[in-house]
């Protein structure tokens, strides 16, 4: 006989930690160089001018400026034309 009463395992008590992914500085707001502008995966949002990607996408300031957004028609390998997004850092004199 059991000693104990059976009990079964729960399997959606875990979760993964939080990413925080997303815009991390806005248009018109002032960065330094090196600042994270975007978390993201994959390249929903193009690198533009004054700003760099990082090797997990993440894109980030290469210069200090503001920051802007603008959409850009982009043709692919395929021929199809798509709309990005794409952030520049504007170096203020």
């Amino acid at each position: 006989m059991a000693t104990k009463k059976a009990a079964g395992t729960a399997k959606n008590l875990r979760d993964s930690q939080p990413k925080y992914l997303g815009v991390k500085k806005s248009a018109g707001e002032k960065v330094n160089t090196g600042e994270i502008i975007i978390r993201q995966r994959g390249t929903k949002v193009e690198a533009g001018k004054g700003v760099r990607i990082g090797k997990d996408h993440t894109l980030y300031a290469a210069n200090t400026g503001i920051v802007t957004f603008r959409n850009m028609r982009k043709t692919r390998f395929d021929g199809n034309i798509v709309v990005k997004k794409v952030v520049d850092v504007v170096v203020t004199a």
